[in-house]
């Protein structure tokens, strides 16, 4: 097997790994109902998601990290980034670009909340929504847009 056949195999392996749903938890179902989403996405590689919460659960997760990543979303920059980079990684100055910024000063303040809030990781000098983030964000997105209207 050749360096470049190892390699492959590795990043085969990781790409499964990175797409794996997770698996339900004791809080997926109780009297209350299901709350749940999925997805299988194609935009900078395959992630595939499924989960389900009962609502008492979901009403009942911790305040400040979910205020902490609907905050991170809440700037119309950092949407511009995000969903800059859920068509793949993307560098500070690609980010610049994206989000017409006149420096990566302002790029790098707007990515430090994003990524303290878990949406986007920095990986060497480039910066991605992580794989497990990928159909999140999009239902956050998509979730957003419905509650505003625009999808009817």
């Amino acid at each position: 097997m050749t360096d470049d056949d190892r390699l492959a195999a590795l990043e085969a392996r990781v790409a499964a790994l990175e797409s794996a749903a997770p698996s339900p938890s004791p809080e997926a179902v109780d009297d209350s109902g299901l709350v749940s989403y999925e997805g299988a996405v194609r935009l900078h590689g395959e992630v595939s998601w499924r989960i389900g919460y009962s609502p008492a659960a979901v009403v009942d997760l911790p305040a400040a990290p979910t205020a902490e990543v609907l905050a991170a979303l809440g700037h119309p920059v950092r949407l511009a980034l995000v969903r800059r980079l859920l068509t793949g990684p993307a560098s500070a100055a690609e980010l610049q670009d994206a989000a017409e910024l006149s420096s990566t000063g302002q790029v790098y303040h707007h990515l430090r909340a994003l990524t303290a809030a878990r949406v986007v990781e920095q990986d060497g000098r480039a910066f991605r929504v992580p794989a497990t983030g990928v159909v999140p964000v999009l239902t956050m997105l998509l979730a957003a847009g419905d509650i505003a209207g625009l999808l009817r």
